[in-house]
């Protein structure tokens, strides 16, 4: 088992070829600090682990996988798709209760996003200093950043309170769960507001940024690169504001995240919301029949991200980043 950094760290040493030296003789200890420092240690540390250059693919062998996987889908969805499309199944048709919290779930979501447009003038604004090593305005911009997060995470909190079963948890549980899917939900709020035209992530309404904008405010690109892939793989899916808040209440009701006590009440809600979701995508996309596993997919990439996300915090902690509670 390996972090995506390492494994990405590996796979490209072997690739290469590479050849590191260590200039501590070899003795450097490996931990999330000096993984950036020593490569030769890294690499060793690596192999001590179990990794092995002979089970690296190379690029053409990648290129083949790809293309059998992509033949797979292919094959799969002719065998899957109704020719000519039948009309959706009777037993897919959503209850009144279904389509009372779907409504509930979206009037929620629009009025959270319109309370945090009122708290835009908070925001530390974006400093219009063209030199990108000034360190003033570096902290400025990160300032922006981090205020813009604060208001995603009330933005959540919000929406979590007004799901139908959340405040039927224990106050711990509902904590437990709020403390690990945030970062997650967050991530699943910024794909939305993703315009690959421009390839820029857009907040509060005219408020947009670029890989380099990121960068700018000193996140480094291992963190930012995910972030806007995952946003442009989400922007792909073409999921309306219903299929969104469905998938981050499923998010939210993760009974195996730390500290939950009643993981069984938080699995049966979770349930709840993955129905709706599978008949509503049923419903609205009879001939798609791989969309409802690919949307719980993007739910596992997003613990891969959330991980990143905690490498980056270490790291900005390491700087004296100046990081709001």
């Amino acid at each position: 088992l390996s972090c995506e950094g390492c494994k990405g760290f590996f796979r490209r040493s072997v690739i290469k070829g590479a050849q590191y030296v260590c200039k501590n003789g070899g003795k450097c200890e490996m931990d999330m600090y000096m993984r950036r420092k020593c490569q030769e240690c890294r690499l060793r540390k690596c192999q001590e682990a179990g990794m092995r250059e002979q089970y690296v693919l190379s690029e053409e062998q990648i290129r083949l996988k790809k293309l059998k996987k992509q033949e797979d889908d292919q094959a799969r969805t002719v065998v899957v798709r109704p020719n000519p499309p039948h009309p959706p199944s009777p037993s897919h048709k959503l209850t009144p209760e279904q389509l009372s919290m779907i409504e509930k779930l979206v009037a929620a979501q629009q009025q959270c996003n319109q309370r945090s447009f009122t708290d835009r003038l908070k925001v530390t604004p974006w400093p219009q200093v063209p030199d990108p090593n000034n360190r003033e305005a570096r902290q400025q911009r990160f300032a922006h950043f981090t205020e813009l997060a604060i208001i995603s995470v009330q933005e959540i909190v919000d929406f979590a309170k007004q799901l139908p079963g959340f405040l039927e948890l224990t106050r711990e549980d509902q904590i437990a769960l709020l403390k690990t899917s945030t970062i997650e939900v967050m991530l699943l709020e910024t794909s939305r507001r993703y315009n690959p035209e421009i390839e820029s992530i857009t907040f509060l309404k005219d408020l947009s940024y670029n890989r380099d904008d990121f960068a700018k405010a000193g996140l480094q690109f291992e963190f930012i690169n995910p972030i806007f892939e995952f946003s442009k793989g989400m922007n792909e899916l073409q999921l309306n504001d219903a299929e969104y808040a469905l998938l981050i209440a499923i998010n939210i009701f993760s009974a195996d995240r730390p500290n939950v006590q009643d993981q069984s009440l938080v699995e049966r809600l979770q349930h709840t919301y993955v129905e709706a979701l599978h008949s509503y995508i049923c419903i609205n996309r009879p001939n798609d029949h791989l969309m409802f596993p690919r949307m719980l997919m993007k739910l596992v990439s997003l613990r891969t991200l959330s991980n990143v996300h905690s490498e980056q915090v270490f790291a900005l902690r390491l700087q004296d980043k100046k990081l709001p509670p």
